[in-house]
């Protein structure tokens, strides 16, 4: 992954997870075993993930793909259909994402 102050291109996505009441242990520790994957992902240049201080059950991903391209590779992996959409994503409540691009 490369420092986030030394990207200028790239496909920024971000998502916010707002999580079922009584599920909020469990899709984090999904989380923490998808993170370190997705990180390795040959056109994934920055993935975090946060968790909100204040509100446990929403997270908030972060993450720039070398390009479109990139993304939808990162969407075919082995750890997004079986952590992701297989595990987590029936655990939501509420799931929006976006994409932007660098100004």
């Amino acid at each position: 992954m490369a420092d986030l102050h030394a990207i200028h291109d790239g496909l920024v996505v971000t998502a916010f997870w707002q999580v079922n009441p009584g599920e909020v242990e469990e899709v984090g520790g999904i989380l923490r075993e998808f993170l370190p994957q997705a990180q390795r992902e040959p056109g994934v240049q920055a993935f975090q993930i946060h968790q909100s201080l204040t509100e446990p059950e929403k997270f908030f991903f972060y993450e720039v793909f070398r390009d479109e391209a990139a993304f939808a590779a990162h969407q075919q992996t082995e750890h997004f259909t079986t952590l992701i959409a297989g595990r987590a994503v029936p655990k939501l409540a509420k799931r929006e994402r976006t994409q932007h691009r660098f100004v």
